[in-house]
């Protein structure tokens, strides 16, 4: 006598005990194996009655992908990469001495991108998934995922984020390929996109088509809320020009009091704009040279025409009025101003002259600001000046690292070299992350050098674990070996804190290893393929 499913299913729940199946009549052990013998049979009959289901529409196939295959050994290198789940940053202060895939990991996609390698499909999900969780690995992830993995994703609801940066990533209206069906997907995207796709479409256009990403944000501007506006306005800082001067004046007269202060942080980066002229004018009356050096006369009032050309009329707490009002005009005037203002003086002959009544480091600090927001380099060389000598104070005026962003990139790393010789690494960290990566020899050297002359004090190594991840990233991979030297354990001085030689042997071990392994990592991306 068959028994239906759904009894199999209540005997199993109660147990044989309670109630047994139909034409059983022995034991319990009996009673059970007929119970598993009709489940068995059930299964069968349940599977052999089921009708196929129609069938979907087949996808379309993905676009093809003519870039190179990557060689064998970087596949697998992928794959490792790939496959490792520790995450950047994991492992607390002592991480051993294995270096840190994590980390290695966008350094290995920007390799092979530069290289013009397809990813491998069947890494594809691994790679998106990566991606899903990490957003600063996305740009390069999803440009070496290629059309592949935006033909992926659209199967895969866990990676939408791909389909939304590809999105906006569409041709931009005038380049070539770029045809009409690109510029109605441009103009449906701003219409239409999520907020984060707008802001990623209009930095792509301001990076190639300056123009066009203005002109569709001049087009919506009035219907965008507030906070939207602001962030908008601040991607107009790529691809800035005189040819935003007439949207930037009207934005002075926003609703919003940071959209006017953005506007007008932007305006002054333009010296040749009508809000440059304004403040220029206002800052000659305020700054004027005697016969004993510069003389300064800060405002004793912020009007009308002030607020609205962006000044502040409130300072942060411990800041007097006038000195805050004083280094807004300075910091927003064309630095040109000042070499007519002192007759002809060069940057580095004003910057020398005294400052009368205490008015030197709020000058300064305004004339640094400005040097930055107008990418001035001769003004940024004259005042970071040479770099301090081991016996010079380090002076707390303005950014150094934000200064030293403007200079050429060799010239940066002579001068962070040179710093780093003569004052350590405390004060350093900043300006080695402006550095080009790989650092230049010198600042290589100057780095391990300090680091060594750290660890011989008796510090311990977490203490310079910012420079060390630094270093793991930045310096040339050429220089692995001169790091090993440094990795031999040695006996703890009797006044260095316990166990800190370990520690450092330890640091400068995955130091070595991760150079290594980043020098492996390049010469199979350049290894061609059999």
């Amino acid at each position: 006598m068959e028994t239906r499913w759904d009894d199999l299913i209540g005997i199993a729940l109660l147990g044989t005990e309670r109630r047994r199946p139909a034409g059983v009549i022995g034991d319990a052990a009996e009673a059970a194996a007929s119970l598993l013998d009709a489940a068995a049979a059930g299964v069968v009959r349940r599977r052999a009655g089921l009708l196929p289901g129609t069938a979907g529409p087949r996808p379309e196939p993905a676009a093809p992908d003519r870039r190179p295959e990557l060689p064998p050994a970087a596949r697998r290198r992928l794959t490792a990469l790939l496959a490792d789940r520790s995450g950047p940053g994991s492992g607390g202060n002592r991480r051993g001495a294995a270096p840190n895939l994590a980390e290695l990991l966008p350094q290995w996609l920007a390799a092979a991108r530069r290289e013009g390698y397809a990813a491998p499909p069947e890494l594809l999900p691994a790679l998106l998934d990566v991606a899903r969780a990490r957003t600063d690995l996305r740009a390069e992830a999803l440009a070496f995922a290629g059309p592949r993995g935006q033909w992926l994703a659209r199967l895969n609801p866990d990676w939408a984020y791909a389909l939304r940066a590809g999105a906006a990533a569409v041709p931009e209206p005038g380049t070539p390929g770029a045809g009409d069906e690109d510029q109605e997907e441009a103009a449906r995207l701003w219409e239409e996109g999520l907020f984060a796709e707008r802001v990623a479409l209009l930095a792509r256009l301001r990076t190639s088509a300056p123009g066009t990403g203005l002109a569709l944000l001049a087009a919506t501007w009035k219907s965008e809320r507030a906070e939207d506006r602001l962030m908008f306005l601040d991607s107009l800082r790529t691809g800035l020009s005189p040819a935003d001067e007439p949207f930037l004046e009207q934005a002075l007269s926003d609703r919003s009091r940071n959209v006017r202060a953005t506007a007008a942080e932007l305006l002054s980066a333009l010296p040749e704009s009508a809000l440059a002229a304004r403040m220029a004018a206002r800052a000659r009356t305020c700054v004027s040279l005697g016969p004993e050096g510069i003389v300064v006369e800060a405002p004793y009032e912020c009007d009308a025409a002030m607020e609205r050309d962006g000044v502040a009329p409130r300072p942060p707490n411990g800041r007097g009025e006038r000195a805050w009002w004083l280094g807004q005009l300075v910091d927003a005037a064309p630095l040109a101003l000042w070499t007519t203002r002192f007759g002809g003086r060069s940057p580095e002959q004003i910057i020398a002259l005294p400052v009368l009544d205490d008015w030197q480091p709020d000058l300064h600090a305004a004339w640094c600001r400005a040097a930055v927001r107008q990418r001035d380099a001769v003004w940024a060389r004259a005042l970071l000046g040479p770099p301090p000598a081991p016996t010079t104070p380090i002076l707390a005026i303005g950014d150094p690292a934000k200064l030293l962003s403007i200079l050429p990139a060799d010239e940066r790393a002579r001068w962070v070299a040179a710093f780093v010789a003569a004052h350590g690494l405390s004060e350093a960290f900043q300006m080695l992350g402006v550095c080009a990566v790989p650092w230049a020899a010198p600042l290589g050297r100057a780095v391990v050098d300090a680091l060594d002359i750290a660890r011989d004090a008796g510090s311990y190594p977490w203490s310079f674990s910012g420079v060390m991840g630094l270093a793991e990233r930045c310096l040339d991979p050429a220089g692995a070996e001169q790091v090993a030297l440094l990795a031999a354990a040695g006996d703890d001085a009797a006044d260095h804190a316990p166990g800190a030689a370990a520690y450092w042997a330890e640091a400068f071990q995955r130091l070595a290893g991760t150079l290594r392994l980043r020098a492996a990592m390049l010469h199979e991306l350049r290894s061609p393929a059999p």
